[in-house]
């Protein structure tokens, strides 16, 4: 899902990710979000794609069935599979796993979500087939991402999308086969010497 640079940035960060307030606030915000517009079951099966150290599947756990997190850092897994070993969790599964390289695995989905993700990746078209196809029907896929700002969020290096237009967000997803398209703003973040602020939303669609 991410570039090797990107990968080797955030295998560095991995200890010391949990540790920043604002991610932890970020990722309750989403499940918040998540909570209040999917009707969540104990018998649904899950998948977090770029889990990181897995805030946000933490804050849903108690409420699914199984949940699958992947990501391509091994770094931020090690740190996750030290959390679900330590708080002797038997309903999460991490799993090393980049689907712009990888197979699409064999397990099927009725909930997918995804965190700060999407502006790593570049084929955003494929990666939405890939997920709709990964969907059982009737399911639901969760992303929370950037929307449009003017590439200070990570600075002039950086290679992927800066946030994303939510109109031609939403045309990706009618033709990746999605219905119920809806977005709404559920954080913001704040940074840089200017306190620019940054908004995040949460996109929920539908696979009928």
């Amino acid at each position: 899902m991410t570039s090797e640079h990107t990968t080797t940035y955030f295998d560095a960060r991995a200890k010391n990710w949990d540790d920043d307030p604002m991610k932890t606030a970020r990722a309750q915000a989403v499940a918040d979000g998540i909570q209040s517009r999917v009707p969540l079951t104990n018998h649904m099966t899950a998948l977090e794609y770029g889990c990181g150290t897995g805030l946000l599947s933490f804050a849903l756990q108690p409420q699914l069935k199984h949940i699958t997190l992947a990501d391509s850092s091994s770094g931020m897994l090690a740190v996750l599979q030290e959390k679900i070993d330590t708080n002797g969790i038997a309903n999460m599964r991490a799993v090393q796993m980049d689907l712009t390289t990888d197979p699409l695995p064999a397990d099927r989905y009725t909930l997918i979500y995804s965190l700060m993700t999407f502006h790593h990746i570049d084929d955003i078209d494929r990666i939405l087939r890939d997920l709709f196809s990964l969907l059982v029907t009737p399911g639901y896929l969760c992303i929370a991402d950037l929307d449009s700002e003017d590439g200070s969020f990570h600075g002039p290096e950086f290679t992927g999308h800066r946030g994303f237009d939510r109109i031609e967000f939403e045309r990706k997803l009618i033709h990746a086969g999605f219905r119920s398209v809806d977005f709404t703003t559920v954080f913001e973040i704040t940074k840089g010497e200017k306190q620019t602020r940054y908004p995040v939303f949460l996109m929920i669609a539908r696979k009928l």
